[in-house]
């Protein structure tokens, strides 16, 4: 019996070390390159801790673990009003990250959530204070508008707002319709001022090249025969014949005198 309890308090020992073995790797955590951890003691804020093997105190603490890659977040299509009372369809897109992991665990309950929902509200008061046209060509300017806005919110958090970009703006099918036509009348308007300046064009040229040939007889006579010898490369069915113009001069000149 004294040999048996012998045996019995010699295992105690190996049991004890076993179960702290095992609570001191239920500790172990890991962060990768990317993520941070914000540690807790009996729920209160301690320490943020860096990537790599890590070691907390279980049921003592606790870590959260938060990625600080870039995120994105798509805005679902929503419908905003210009300041001309335009009705548009707009969607966005959001890339943010975070910056402060002790801040985005510990002053908002799902800041993924909480940067769309007021990205959507600071895209609809940024698109009211401006008119179609300025929505429509100046996406860019529109999207820095809104990154300032929500930034400013954000940045308590701990997230910082890298560019909020508006990939599409759809327009009211009356309004494509009225600006499909505007654009084709404009189309038309430049097609018809092209043609003007051409014809004005060739209108100096002509004269230029009527004065040319008024000044020399010779010159005109050889155009004449140019002419002609053009037409007759192609046989048609009328004979043309080319008088030249100062014929009824020469005639009146040589009729005789009463």
């Amino acid at each position: 019996m004294y040999q048996s309890g012998g045996e019995g308090t010699s295992v105690i020992p190996w049991i004890v070390l076993g179960v702290v073995a095992v609570y001191l790797l239920a500790g172990l955590r890991l962060l990768y390159q990317y993520q941070r951890g914000v540690v807790f003691t009996f729920g209160v804020y301690q320490s943020t801790r860096p990537p790599g093997l890590r070691f907390i105190w279980p049921v003592i603490q606790t870590m959260r673990k938060v990625d600080m890659r870039i995120k994105t977040a798509d805005i679902p299509r929503q419908e905003v009003i210009t300041r001309d009372n335009i009705p548009v369809l707009a969607n966005t897109v959001v890339y943010f990250k975070v910056i402060r992991p002790e801040d985005a665990i510990i002053k908002i309950e799902d800041y993924i959530f909480a940067v769309q929902q007021y990205t959507q509200a600071a895209l609809r008061d940024v698109v009211g204070n401006h008119e179609l046209d300025f929505v429509l060509t100046e996406r860019e300017q529109i999207g820095d508008a809104i990154r300032k806005m929500v930034g400013q919110e954000t940045g308590e958090w701990g997230v910082d707002i890298e560019s909020i970009k508006i990939q599409e703006i759809e327009l009211p099918a009356e309004m494509k319709r009225a600006m499909a036509k505007q654009a084709e009348a404009e189309r038309e308007r430049r097609a018809v001022i092209i043609t003007s300046e051409g014809e004005l064009s060739a209108s100096d040229n002509l004269r230029q090249a009527a004065e040319n040939l008024s000044k020399s007889h010779g010159a005109l006579q050889l155009r004449t025969l140019q002419t002609i010898r053009d037409i007759a490369a192609d046989p048609s069915e009328k004979i043309v014949l080319f008088l030249p113009s100062d014929i009824f001069g020469f005639g009146a000149r040589a009729a005789p005198k009463e």
